[in-house]
């Protein structure tokens, strides 16, 4: 197997120190499953202390943390990991970590060991990691070494923990997690008594940082199989340990728009969500838009109702992504989207007027992504047609509305002003001199400043009624040529 000139030059490094070494772990995986690695991670018998030594610029003492900005070398001193920079443009190999073969004692956290140890053999510091396709080594050769018969798991596509599964748990119970992680972004299978241990000691999840958690869950719901993510944390009873809310959806039925219940329509809809590509925000909306369904719901069969259950849904969603210990930015986006996602777009009920007024409530920049929600509700509902003529309407008309290149209400002067300025009452002259306004407005937007408009305005103001139509034609002719455009984007399909 091939290996990147970085990596080589670095095992070569260690070894003419005497210092057995190799690369470890993920990087030799992906490079099996012919995948190009994301970082690289080597192991080597040198101690910390000397890799620092091999790789500084200088020579370096008793280690204390960063080396300095003379050096290469970060030495993080509580795992004997040391950082290497190399001049690589490759992102995956400007920084090299180099750790010590180690052995580690009991985890009173389920997290970090109480104790490590540096060792000498590569077999017991392989038997430390969690699972078998991630304790495979690679020498510079190119060489394999595989003492848990990992090859064997990926040609199976299986995740298998080293050893016992409860003890590899028990030492860091984020390794649960991870384990359905790699199944989602793999598509493997868990193995049989992997898969029982993390069932049967999912609890253990509740002593891990809510960061995490978190970090983990982004990987699988930004992942291309985000709705089997969510259901292979169902079967091995961690969801109940993360967004509990969910699993309240089971079973419950919903009325005659919906053919699911609530918390399959809910995985459906984070389904087409990853299927389209939507960005995460999109994502984890569609995944909890109807979270407080369950709450709401009055009455059986096709006529249930669920009123405000996106008022509520969205208070739900803020409390579930404030614990997992979201940033504030993307808590307060996932609420605004659900909290709007029951919008109507009818076409017969949309108005310019209330369409301005969802922008105003969403912002323009929100409004495509409320629309993806919708999208993916409707196509997690069943509904054949994802984008269907009403909603292409509501599109229309929103960007006719928010491109607003032919209303007044860009004019930096408004009726009122107009009036004052011009002694006039409001009637159909005050509204030719605004259409004229705008006309000379459109062919010159320098105008579009309150001084030069009311100067403007006065002399509009000595033409006669018929000398301001002429002016306005070019509006009128510029509004059609508009509509004209955009109904070509959304309607001509």
């Amino acid at each position: 197997m091939k290996l990147p000139k970085e990596i080589k030059s670095i095992l070569n490094k260690l070894e003419k120190q005497n210092s057995e070494a190799y690369a470890v772990g993920g990087c030799v995986r992906d490079l099996l499953l012919s995948k190009e690695p994301k970082d690289w991670d080597i192991t080597t018998k040198a101690k910390p202390e000397q890799i620092q030594e091999i790789f500084s610029r200088r020579k370096v003492g008793t280690p204390t943390g960063n080396v300095g900005a003379d050096s290469n070398t970060i030495y993080k001193n509580q795992f004997g990991t040391v950082s290497v920079k190399t001049k690589s443009d490759d992102p995956s190999l400007k920084i090299v970590e180099i750790t010590t073969f180690r052995i580690e004692q009991k985890y009173t956290d389920k997290r970090h060991p109480d104790k490590i140890g540096f060792t000498s053999n590569l077999k017991k510091d392989l038997s430390r990691r969690d699972f078998t396709i991630n304790a495979l080594a690679l020498n510079k050769k190119g060489e394999i070494i595989d003492l848990f018969e990992g090859q064997k798991d990926l040609e199976d596509r299986i995740i298998r923990a080293v050893g016992k599964p409860e003890n590899r748990f028990n030492e860091d119970a984020l390794r649960m997690l991870r384990a359905v992680r790699l199944a989602i972004e793999l598509d493997f299978q868990i193995e049989g008594k992997t898969s029982k241990a993390i069932q049967k000691n999912a609890k253990w999840l509740q002593v891990i940082a809510k960061e995490r958690i978190r970090d983990e869950l982004i990987k699988m719901i930004m992942s291309d199989n985000s709705d089997q993510a969510i259901e292979l944390l169902k079967q091995t009873n961690l969801l109940g340990y993360i967004i509990p809310e969910l699993e309240k959806g089971i079973g419950i039925s919903q009325n005659h728009h919906h053919i699911y219940t609530i918390y399959q329509h809910s995985i459906l809809s984070l389904k087409f969500a990853a299927k389209r590509k939507y960005n995460l925000e999109v994502r984890l909306s569609a995944l909890f838009h109807d979270i407080a369904k369950p709450q709401t719901k009055r009455g059986q069969g096709l006529n249930a109702t669920f009123y405000n259950h996106d008022q509520l849904g969205a208070r739900i969603a803020i409390k579930i992504l404030q614990r997992l210990k979201f940033p504030k930015k993307t808590i307060e986006k996932i609420a605004l989207l659900i909290r709007n996602h029951m919008f109507v777009y009818g076409v017969d009920e949309v108005t310019e007027t209330g369409v301005r007024r969802l922008l105003r409530r969403v912002g323009l920049e929100n409004i495509k992504d409320l629309i993806n929600l919708r999208v993916c509700d409707r196509l997690g509902s069943g509904c054949p047609k994802a984008v269907p003529y009403k909603l292409r309407h509501l599109e229309y008309i929103i960007e006719k509305v928010s491109k607003d290149p032919i209303s007044a209400k860009m004019l930096k002067i408004n009726g009122n002003d107009l009036m004052k300025i011009l002694k006039i009452k409001p009637g159909p002259r005050l509204g030719l001199i605004i259409e004229a306004l705008l006309a000379e407005t459109l062919e010159n937007p320098g105008l579009n400043t309150k001084q030069k408009l009311s100067q403007r305005a006065e002399e509009l103001n000595k033409l006669s009624d018929n000398k301001l139509k002429t002016k306005t034609k070019k509006v009128k002719e510029k509004k059609q040529e508009v509509d004209l455009e955009i109904k070509e984007k959304y309607w001509v399909k």
